[in-house]
């Protein structure tokens, strides 16, 4: 058995599945749904279709594209690779909010159950992508919804949290929510899900802020410019494998986002009263930034049954936004990293993606 396994290039380990895998599902997220967010805003604000329409295109390919890109990290040979894009499709629809994580752990069983029988037959055009393909929309079908559940609890803590007083309930939901967009679940699913607006939505913008945000700067000395705009306005999962790694990385933009969120909240109640998917956004593509500022001249429908109105942004409401936003992250994880380099808990090349 081993010596088949070997044969076959499958290798059970952290590393190859934590690491390598879940590394090249970032990309993928990246070439995706993150460009096409991306694209589709700048479309929107400038009021041009054909960029729109293209984001959509993007954004709806990305099953399809964390499951290849976690095919080509596992060495996949070419039936085994292409056939993962409908398990990936399968995967993040079942999946819900959870839909990332689900393409991981289903895109991996699948593509490893193809390359077992990979060659193996005289029919393998036919073999190989039914084996992939079935096994991995079959796990979609039966796994993926509990993945979704499980993710949701995510969003019930938060819906609780929303009750508290406005200083832990800036604290708890930017920490929490923070973490869930650099986890391989949506953030943005689970706020448009329980209508995360209001205070509670500012704080959820300011905890997504304070990971992507922070962790592009205090990596900088590892990935230069390029590194500020994939994670700066693209994702901090991008850091998940350096995470599973060294999980003390995390905690400069964990202290940041306690920080930022009951600031935006007690201090410039700062209130996110656009699209409750914007909540959890946090700088990608800016759209969680043009999220609140349309919101304070437009509330959407969840923000006015919530009671949000209309109102003209004042001169604090400007500069909460770009300090809770971008200022305060950029400045605040750097220094706490600084600290834990200075006493030897982060060393160069930690933060390298």
């Amino acid at each position: 058995m081993k010596e088949f396994l070997q044969r076959k290039d499958i290798q059970i380990s952290v590393k190859r599945y934590g690491i390598d895998a879940l590394a090249a599902m970032a990309q993928g997220l990246f070439c995706s749904l993150l460009i096409g967010t991306i694209i589709k805003t700048l479309g929107q604000q400038i009021s041009l279709d054909s960029l729109i329409t293209i984001g959509s295109f993007a954004t709806q390919m990305a099953g399809p594209a964390m499951a290849i890109a976690i095919g080509y990290a596992l060495h996949c040979p070419p039936l085994v690779l292409f056939s993962l894009a409908t398990v990936g499709a399968a995967a993040n629809t079942q999946g819900g909010a959870g839909g990332p994580l689900a393409v991981l752990f289903i895109a991996i069983i699948a593509a490893e159950c193809g390359k077992l029988v990979s060659k193996e037959t005289k029919i393998d055009i036919l073999v190989t992508p039914t084996v992939t393909i079935c096994v991995g929309t079959f796990l979609a079908l039966t796994i993926a919804p509990y993945i979704s559940s499980a993710a949701m609890l995510v969003g019930n803590f938060i819906q609780w949290a929303t009750d508290l007083a406005p200083f832990f309930m800036g604290v708890i939901i930017s920490v929490v929510v923070g973490i869930t967009l650099t986890l391989p679940i949506s953030s943005a699913a689970i706020c448009a899900a329980f209508a995360i607006t209001g205070l509670a939505g500012g704080a959820a913008l300011a905890g997504c802020c304070a990971h992507m945000i922070g962790f592009a700067f205090m990596s900088f000395k590892d990935n230069g410019i390029s590194g500020i705009v994939s994670q700066g306005i693209g994702t901090s999962m991008l850091q998940m494998p350096n995470l599973i790694k060294k999980p003390i990385l995390w905690l400069p933009a964990i202290i940041t986002s306690a920080i930022t969120g009951p600031i935006s909240t007690v201090i410039f109640k700062l209130e996110m009263n656009g699209e409750a998917v914007s909540s959890g956004m946090g700088t990608c593509g800016f759209v969680g930034q043009i999220g609140m500022i349309t919101g304070w001249v437009s509330p959407s429908e969840a923000a006015i049954l919530n009671g949000a109105v209309a109102t003209a942004p004042t001169a604090t409401m400007w500069i909460g936004l770009a300090l809770v936003c971008f200022v305060l992250p950029a400045m605040i994880c750097p220094a706490i990293a600084m600290i834990l380099r200075n006493k030897g808990y982060i060393s160069d090349g930690d933060l390298k993606i």
